[in-house]
């Protein structure tokens, strides 16, 4: 299967997870989000008409649903990490050789002395007499003397053509020090080679002396090793052809350590390579040239196939004269010497690379050509001497290679060959064949990557898939196998870059061969998303334009040209020379052409494909003026707006990068460029209305990936706009500003200017807007003014009622000097007319400023932070303390809880003592302190300002970025927050991509066992009969119960109190398993807990009553939990609304989330895309008090609301609105609990009112209940409604909980009763089923948390 079509097979990026069940058993990832919404719909749909058949497999669909949501890569660590993109040092560019090296210069030293042999030497006979494959005695001895010198020399620059040969033959002690002076002068830094012969001399002292001849050629002189390395110096290397080299090894290394322990303390870069040990002598044999040593250095080949002749099963039928006759070239490998000498290579660099330590093997085999290539023939030389007891050593010393088992395939190889020498040699036109060694290689590199892993072996075959790559027969299988290994982790392509793959791959590039376009990219791909360095690689090699040709083919999987769109995301990232060099080539116009024609329907439209052309633009123009005016030019804002509602939260904030990058933060802003600079600067200005403005409509989108970006990119505009979102914070905090609540925007359907909010803010007013955005405490850096967060102060004036405490004291005009003199300025519009920057509309700016505040108050702890950063760049300086929770501060009315978040500091600073605080003075005040608006706080202006005290330990800032910009705020970019969704999106392609995951049989496994489990415990529910469900089976003691949860698959209970804190219980073993903060700055408590994927890994969903949503998972393990998600389910409320009192309920069919409250909508939110897909009208203009979402339909739910009436919903039809009743017909009260009746009815609903009456309804007749029940007299506080047992529990003010069965029948009741301090227990305030068994949990206001079980459960 060609890798394309694997990689089209096998990922996808975003989509719904579908696990398997009885009926489907696998549907593919590859679906669209539209499709699955469908097949949720009709799944939902055709499940809904069964009616009650029992449970069958088929209507098993309806209580296992097999929608997953929210464990995509995104959700895993999206708080606690800051991802970091492909690395530019580390683990990586350890690959790149540190230093490239050439051997410039060769010194070849030949002590042959021909015809005298040397005293020491006694030889046999016949006796090895070859020198370079010449008989010494065949000629004249000073004839064969240079012609030895010649052949060797050329012997040597096959290896390396480009330096200079100098020889010298039988040379005095001066010669030798001439010919090495002149070398290294001629090298200058490069390498030196020194090659010594020394067949005609003694062997070399003990003391470390090589010999060589007095002039007169009738004495031995000796040269000491010390004068020979002080004349070559470093880098060099030495080849000693001679008896008992080992012992000039010995010496060079004594010396060197003498040396390095001496001052100079420098290693000397010196390699030493010597034909045998110090006790050794060179083998004399006939059947081996004398110099066999040299022979296998520089003519492997021809010296390979003698040795192995003589071994063979070939060796009486073949004549050896035939192996000189080889046909073709050695470069050349479709003839068979090249052939050859091309499997040696290949089997050489395998031995040195599995056997050697990686930095040795890239210092030897990868640093230099000349000096590989003898380290490759010197495995050779062992190879053979060994057979002849000599054993060649080196320095560095190398481990024993001679025995590898890599040397069987070579003389397979070699065998091959030789067979058919004599044929080839004979008739020149004949065609030789080629070895199967490769295609085996790569056969066994297949089978490794079937079943290798990072923790085995690494294949040994990584090198000859290199060589491969030579051959155009093999390269798209090699290049295919490689692109598999790569994506089996960064550990791979970090081996495979070692190897020494780099420069092949870059020189691919240059082909034009179609199929190996995408398996080059996706090579590349894998390569970047490990070391970002290579981008520097392609830019110079022209690379860049050969995947900006590959994004723009049509014919590509979207898969893989996303894949070329994160590669050229890397070449630009951060390299000015790539961004131009992309520009020129044209990559904007070809990326917005693509993201254009991207329509929804559209196959070509993959997410991830979106996502890198965004990320891809974003990155071309961060920072890049030129590139931005581009980008502006050709409309890209535009494009990029109507991503914005793309189903995919990754495409939505790449989209935001992408528009958060166009934004100039303002040091050019003088320039034009180009053509009309009005005209120019009058178009950019419209630009960046419009970026802003889009901006705006996603500030609170569902996902915290895409609200991170917009965080990001309001801080670059208020970078660039600071001075006049500084006047407009200035003017708004300010005492003159009386028309406050009429100079301010209406942000009701902002989405129709482009703003910030869905339509359901009609009925917001002004009041209501500031108090609910501006979050914890304000500071105004332009003039000291102080903000206090608590829309309850008083009403008494319209700015007080706006939760703002003024700077200035409130009437004293006096201390107008302190304010920097930023009002007596010309205004127009409230914004302060500085020149540079043509300021937008003010109201723009206050919707800004407001989105800001916005996202201060966010439920992301990560968010929240950034939002802090953004309002620091504007002067506001935030503070946020721990909320005092000894104490209760009394403002106006009597809070609960204390909802200060922190202090404010002007040049005053406040001690906080109890419920009220005093002041203490820095400074003198400029008038005597008088009562502000806030009860029990005043306040001081003081004569100056002292920034430098914000620097002070004690400051309490949240973050130390926000503190150093002073009152000025800041006007360094450094202190921008930088954009995650790049980095993190990286992560993507480091992953593996073609396989998939591991754990996924497991995961099977557990699903089809829960669902089993499930099945079972429905059966019984639904068959059981309850007779009394009054048995208390736990309790604990906790305060303030609002809301709990019976986990389905083990004995936990979850409960949360007033204060937000969540606590989980094991009530088999009656143990605490954990205990956390939902979040810091508790408002209300929380509204409601679900469990999402419930039959999977389940995550906690807890709804505040604020309206904010976090998602937890390991919340069951101590100290564990992490934040999956975060968000804000609904905006804005109704006017004169104290409180959102937020209801929200989970549907797991179809992954929606339903959320209202005091508002005049109910958001339907998408979990899957975390997206606001509907805010369905309520049709009320009461609030709703309660909500519950059917089961088992997907898209139903009901509503009650506070009058008493109760309404049907069905997403799924057009109105929405199926039907409305009012059943609370005797006393007209809230609709306390809402449930739908068990089994596959549709519409039987279950409705508790507070004045204490049950009503059953049924949507076909809904103009009356078909059953009350009288359950309590008045104050009912709590419903609960089985999931698939026919019961109901309800509980009341009176701690009493009354059990009936769906026909009305009471069948038990459980009264709480004083304890034995005469206690009052409190309200039942929460009550809540397990979803397969009877058990009841019921929490008690003031006391705790119970279990009942049924003791008579029996079978009908």
């Amino acid at each position: 299967m060609a890798l394309g079509d694997l990689m089209a097979s096998r990922f996808s990026q975003s989509s719904v997870v579908v696990v398997s069940n009885h009926l489907d058993d696998c549907v593919s990832t590859h679906e669209d989000s539209d499709l699955n919404s469908q097949r949720r719909d009709s799944e939902a749909a055709s499940s809904s008409s069964y009616g009650n058949a029992g449970v069958s497999t088929t209507t098993s669909l309806a209580y296992l649903p097999q929608t997953v949501v929210l464990c995509e890569l995104r959700h895993e660590a999206f708080e606690a990490s800051v991802p970091s993109g492909p690395s530019e040092s580390g683990l990586v560019s350890k690959w790149r050789p540190k230093d490239r090296m050439k051997t410039g210069c060769v010194a070849l030293v030949l002590c042959l002395n021909i015809s005298v042999d040397p005293p020491d030497v006694i030889k046999i006979s016949p006796c090895a007499r070859m020198e370079c494959w010449i008989d010494p005695f065949s000629m004249a001895p000073q004839k064969a003397l240079e012609s030895i010198g010649k052949t060797l020399s050329s012997q040597y620059e096959r290896w390396q053509p480009k330096a200079r040969y100098k020889c010298q033959l039988d040379p005095t002690v001066d010669e030798m020090k001439k010919l090495c002076t002149t070398c290294r002068r001629y090298a200058k830094s490069e390498r030196v080679l020194f090659h010594y012969n020394g067949h005609g001399v003694p062997k070399p002292t003990a003391n470390g002396e090589i010999w060589v001849f007095n002039k007169s050629y009738t004495q031995y002189i000796p040269l000491p090793i010390s004068d020979l390395d002080s004349w070559l110096k470093t880098p060099s290397i030495y080849v000693f052809d001679c008896s008992a080299a080992g012992m000039i090894v010995n010496s060079f290394i004594e010396l060197h350590e003498w040396n390095a322990s001496g001052t100079s303390g420098s290693s000397r870069d010196c390699i030493l390579l010597a034909a045998c040990e110090a006790h050794e002598t060179l083998p004399q044999s006939a059947e081996f040239p004398a110099d066999v040593f040299t022979a296998c250095l520089t003519t492997p080949i021809k010296m390979a196939l003698r040795w192995f002749c003589t071994r063979s099963l070939l060796h009486e039928s073949l004549d050896y004269s035939l192996i000189d006759k080889i046909p073709g070239r050695p470069n050349d490998r479709k003839t068979l010497l090249g052939e050859l000498n091309w499997i040696f290579t290949a089997v050489t660099d395998t031995i040195a690379w599995n056997v050697l330590p990686h930095d040795l093997f890239q210092r030897l085999f990868r640093q230099d050509l000349l000096v590989a290539s003898l380290f490759r023939n010197f495995l050779l030389a062992e190879r053979i001497m060994r057979s002849a007891n000599c054993s060649p050593i080196s320095h560095p010393n190398l481990p024993p290679t001679h025995q590898h088992h890599m040397w069987d395939a070579w003389d397979m190889a070699a065998e091959l060959c030789l067979s058919q020498l004599p044929s080839l040699v004979e008739d020149p036109n004949a065609e030789f064949q080629p070895s199967t060694f490769f295609t085996e290689q790569l056969t066994a590199f297949e089978v490794w990557l079937d079943h290798g892993s990072e923790h085995k072996k690494p294949p040994e075959q990584l090198p000859i898939v290199l060589q491969v790559l030579l051959s155009q027969c093999h390269r798209f299988r090699a290049l295919v196998l490689l692109g598999r290994f790569l994506d089996m982790g960064p550990w791979a392509v970090d081996l495979a870059l070692s190897v020494g793959i780099f420069p092949y791959v870059l020189k691919l590039l240059q082909t034009t061969t179609p199929e190996l376009r995408q398996i080059l990219v996706f090579i590349w791909t894998k390569i970047l998303a490990l070391d970002k360095s290579c981008q520097v690689d392609l830019v110079k090699d022209g690379g860049h334009s050969y995947f900006i040709r590959f994004l723009d083919s049509m014919e590509a999987y979207p898969e893989q040209r996303a894949m070329a769109a994160f590669v050229l995301a890397v070449i630009v990232d951060g390299h000015r020379r790539g961004q131009e060099a992309c520009i020129e080539a044209g990559l904007i116009h070809v990326c917005l052409k693509h993201l254009q024609s991207s329509s929804p329907n559209d196959i070509q439209c993959e997410p991830l494909f979106l996502q890198w052309l965004c990320l891809c633009l974003g990155k071309l123009w961060e920072d890049f003026t030129e590139a931005q005016i581009l980008g502006l030019q050709a409309d890209a804002h535009s494009i990029f707006a109507s991503l914005l509602s793309e189903p995919q939260p990754e495409v939505r904030a790449s989209a935001v990068f992408a528009l958060g990058t166009l934004l100039d933060v303002g040091f050019d802003t003088t320039r034009g460029v180009g053509g009309d600079e009005e005209c120019d600067n009058d178009e950019k200005f419209r630009a960046e209305i419009s970026i802003v403005k889009s901006l705006l409509s996603v500030a609170s989108d569902g996902s915290p990936l895409v609200r991170a970006e917009v965080a990001v990119a309001l801080a670059r505009f208020a970078f660039g706009h600071n001075k006049h979102l500084k006047s407009i914070a200035a003017a708004y905090w300010k005492p003159q500003s009386n028309s406050l609540l009429n100079s301010l925007p209406s942000l009701a359907n902002i989405k129709g200017s482009g703003g910030g909010y869905p339509n359901q803010n009609q009925h917001i007013s002004h009041a209501s807007i500031v108090s609910s955005q501006i979050g914890p405490l304000l500071r105004i850096g332009n003039d000291n003014s102080l903000v206090v967060r608590d829309g309850r102060v008083s009403s008494s004036s319209p700015l007080a009622s706006s939760g703002i405490m003024h700077g200035s004291p409130l009437s004293d005009d006096s201390s107008h000097h302190s304010d920097s003199g930023i009002m007596h300025e010309g205004f127009s519009n409230g914004v302060v007319n500085h020149s540079g920057r043509k300021p937008f509309d003010s109201a723009l700016y206050t919707q800004c400023v407001f989105a800001m505040c916005t996202l201060v108050k966010d439920p992301s702890p990560r968010i929240a932070n950034l939002g802090r950063r953004v309002l620091s760049i504007i002067g506001i300086e935030q503070v946020v303390a721990k909320p005092l929770k000894s104490t209760s501060i009394r403002t106006g009315e009597t809070t609960k809880s204390p909802s200060l978040a922190g202090l404010a500091r002007s040049s005053s600073w406040f001690d906080m003592n109890g419920g009220h605080l005093p002041l203490t003075f820095r400074t003198p005040p400029v008038s005597p302190p008088r009562q502000s608006y806030l009860t029990g706080m005043r306040r001081v202006c003081s004569l100056e300002f002292r920034p430098h005290l914000i620097n002070l330990p004690d400051s309490g800032l949240a973050d130390p970025l926000l503190g150093s910009g002073g009152a000025s705020g800041t006007s360094d970019r450094s202190f921008l927050p930088q954009s995650t969704i790049y980095n993190w999106s990286c992560g993507h392609f480091s992953k593996p991509l073609l396989t998939a995951a591991d754990d996924s049989e497991e995961v099977l496994a557990r699903r089809e066992e829960r669902e089993k489990h499930a099945l079972e415990h429905i059966a019984k529910c639904q068959h059981s009969v309850v007779s009394r469900l009054t048995n208390p089976i736990a309790k604990w003691d906790t305060k303030g119960t609002q809301t709990a949860l019976l986990q389905p698959f083990s004995p936990i209970v979850v409960a949360a109190d007033e204060n937000e804190r969540i606590r989980v219980w094991n009530y088999d073993e009656a143990t605490l398993l954990n205990s956390f903060d939902n979040h810091d700055f508790p408002d209300k408590g929380i509204s409601k807990l679900c469990l999402v994927n419930e039959l999977d890994d389940s995550l906690l969903l807890a709804a505040s009553s604020d309206g904010s949503i976090r998602v937890w998972k390991d919340y069951t393990l101590k100290g564990k939990q992490k934040l999956v998600t975060a968000f804000s389910s609904i905006h804005g409320h109704k006017p004169g609304v104290q409180s959102l009192n937020a209801v929200v309920d989970w549907q797991q069919q179809c992954g929606y989330l339903y959320a209202s409250g005091e508002i005049s909508t109910i958001n339907q939110w998408d979990l899957d895309k975390e997206q606001l897909v509907n805010p369905i009208p309520s049709s009320s203009d009461c609030s709703i008090s309660s909500l519950a979402a059917s089961q088992v339909h997907g898209g139903q739910f009901a509503a009650g609301f506070v009058d008493g009436s109760v309404r049907f919903y069905d997403v799924r039809t057009p109105e929405m609105l199926v039907c409305e009743s009012r059943p609370h017909t005797q006393r007209v009260e809230r609709v306390v609990g809402l449930g739908f009746q068990p089994g596959l009815d549709q519409g039987k609903i279950v409705s508790a009112s507070q004045a204490g009456d049950i009503q059953f309804l049924d949507i076909r007749n809904h103009r009356k209940a078909y059953l009350t029940i009288e359950a309590h007299r008045g104050s009912l506080t709590a419903l609960a409604v089985h999931r698939h047992a026919r019961i109901i529990a309800s509980g009341s003010a009176k701690q009493l909980i009354k059990v009936f069965s769906l026909e009305g029948e009471q069948l038990g009741t459980i009264r709480y009763y004083p304890t034995l301090m005469a206690q009052k227990i409190g309200t039942v305030s929460c009550l809540t089923f397990h979803p397969y068994q009877v058990l009841l949990a019921a929490g008690a206001a003031d006391a705790c948390v119970c279990i009942y079980a049924d003791d008579n459960t029996q079978a009908r």
